[in-house]
């Protein structure tokens, strides 16, 4: 499907400034990735840098997600390069709250981008900057 383009009103209710990507206006976004913090207030550190996320991109440079929407052929797997070390089969809010360790790159899986960001949004909607 193609992407849209052209200028669009801001999400933001009351808001009337457009913005060329959709979405939130510039104002609006840099607002929201302000509330949203550092990758290190989210809680993704040194060791997540050191140990989470280069063992599992080392294992899995190439997408795992299975039957992916974005691909051509939803039944076989991605086969983009991994951008993402995203925690599976659990969150990594899940693994905290079970007393798990949330950098064993065992409870990880390596993603593309458009892979992780359909994931995050199907089974984490609205919660941008609160994982």
């Amino acid at each position: 499907m193609p992407r849209r383009t052209g200028w669009r009103v801001c999400s933001v209710p009351g808001c009337p400034e457009f913005s060329d990507r959709g979405g939130k206006c510039d104002d609006h976004r840099r607002e929201a990735e302000q509330r949203r913090g550092t990758a290190r207030q989210r809680g993704y550190g040194r060791e997540h840098e050191t140990r989470f996320r280069p063992a599992v991109l080392a294992r899995d440079p190439i997408c795992v997600c299975p039957g992916c929407p974005q691909c051509s052929d939803p039944d076989s797997a991605c086969a983009r390069p991994s951008e993402h070390a995203d925690h599976w089969p659990l969150s990594k809010r899940d693994l905290i709250e079970r007393g798990l360790d949330h950098n064993d790159p065992k409870r990880g899986r390596g993603l593309c981008g458009l892979c992780h960001a359909s994931s995050t949004a199907r089974e984490q909607p609205g919660t941008f900057g609160l994982h």
